[in-house]
């Protein structure tokens, strides 16, 4: 089971918290990793880039010129795909980029991502964190304190506004809940702040 320190908004340690070895310390598998990447970014596209086939451009009902002697390349639209104006050949039309995954691989992905942050060091735990009101210099000073500046991921175990509203405007920064939390993210940010609640609420999830 790994074991890490627990930190509190100071960024003194307070403790030590076993994780579960099911959820922090399974077997990093990088192959569903990508797999549940792709996923992602492919589920944000919004698949409404559309072009006009020659088919579909206005004009080029009639054929520009006859047929033979003038001596001129013969051409039988001016909506032809090589004429300025014309259709486009091949150009992307609306359709659906979803993809999925089964339930099983995306939690087993999810774990991974997480096991693969503790194994990195990246993964830090605090006893709890809360802001009287929503000030980003206040939040500034807590991830500063923790080593942890450089794009990190929040991840609460309920919403907290001060927190969210707090970190809404440091570069690189997110805050995210236990249940809502997704291998992209826990991939993308360098460090994964994780309260008591919120490691809490993974294990029970994804244990």
């Amino acid at each position: 089971m790994p074991k890490v320190s627990v930190y509190n908004q100071e960024g003194q340690p307070v403790g030590e918290i076993e994780l579960s070895d099911t959820v922090f310390g399974a077997e990093v598998n990088e192959a569903l990793l990508h797999q549940a990447v792709v996923m992602y970014l492919a589920n944000q596209r919004q698949g409404t880039a559309s072009t006009k086939t020659r088919g579909e451009v206005r004009g080029g009902g009639r054929k520009p010129w006859r047929q033979k002697g003038l001596g001129r390349a013969r051409h039988g639209s001016i909506r032809s795909p090589i004429w300025v104006g014309g259709g486009v050949v091949f150009g992307p039309k609306p359709r659906d980029f979803r993809q999925d995954m089964p339930k099983k691989a995306r939690r087993a992905a999810l774990r991974s991502a997480l096991s693969a942050k503790v194994r990195d060091g990246a993964l830090i735990v605090l006893d709890d964190l809360k802001l009287a009101q929503p000030k980003t210099k206040a939040m500034v000073g807590v991830l500063k304190r923790l080593a942890a500046e450089r794009k990190p991921l929040i991840v609460l175990g309920e919403r907290n506004p001060n927190v969210e509203l707090s970190a809404r405007n440091l570069p690189g920064a997110a805050t995210a809940q236990a249940e809502d939390v997704n291998v992209y993210q826990v991939l993308s940010h360098d460090r994964l702040v994780l309260t008591r609640a919120a490691v809490a609420k993974l294990e029970e999830a994804l244990g």
